[in-house]
């Protein structure tokens, strides 16, 4: 009689479900889950390195600096499946930086961090209005290393002849209300080979 009773109580006891942070709206988000939400500089980050335009102080072939501030939005935005076997999940993001010397917006970016469950890759997948797309992939992680395959790059005719993006790698931490990426893009600008580089760090305003 005492085991039947302590058996009926246990089962009437109701625990706690521990919840999945990672699940969005019935989709696995794995370490790409905790980018959702708006984010912005944290003060004193935020630094591009870019070749300098021709007739600007520092002369073209040369190397421009720009502190900036930006705003970058995150949002769940759709799954897909590639061939039948490749099961994504994609983020949608809004990025917008702004030069510090006098507010001035000098790059917009839209495009998606991917994340694929089984074989534990991400991408960053965007485009910028210059006529070019990237798209950059590595191991999934909290810290990742993503770079542009052979043919992750693609630009307009222009841009092949006057200055080619030849090469993109991005380096990214996620903590839990910060967001640290430094990132080089290779061109090939003034019949040259030269880096532009842009770093930040950038903590959570909103989810």
């Amino acid at each position: 009689m005492k085991k039947l009773l302590a058996l009926s109580l246990a089962s009437a006891m109701s625990f706690p479900t521990i919840a999945n942070e990672n699940i969005i709206n019935g989709m696995d988000f794995g370490p790409l889950a905790q980018l959702v939400g708006t984010w912005e500089t944290m003060e004193g980050a935020g630094v591009d390195v870019a070749p300098a335009k021709i007739g600007s102080e520092q002369g073209a072939g040369s190397l421009a600096v720009s502190p900036f501030f930006e705003k970058m939005t995150f949002e769940a935005a759709a799954d897909a499946q590639n061939a039948s076997d490749q099961y994504l999940v994609a983020l949608y993001y809004k990025q917008e930086v702004f030069r510090k010397s006098d507010g001035s917006k000098f790059h917009d970016q839209r495009g998606y961090f991917i994340y694929d469950a089984k074989n534990q890759m991400v991408y960053n997948s965007f485009c910028v209005p210059r006529t070019t797309c990237v798209t950059a992939e590595g191991v999934a992680g909290k810290t990742m290393t993503l770079t542009a395959p052979a043919r992750g790059i693609a630009e307009g005719a222009y841009m092949t002849e006057s200055a080619s993006t030849t090469g993109f790698t991005m380096s990214i931490k996620i903590e839990e209300n910060k967001l640290t990426y430094s990132q080089n893009t290779m061109l090939d600008i003034y019949g040259q080979s030269m880096s532009h580089t842009d770093s930040s760090t950038l903590i959570r305003v909103a989810n």
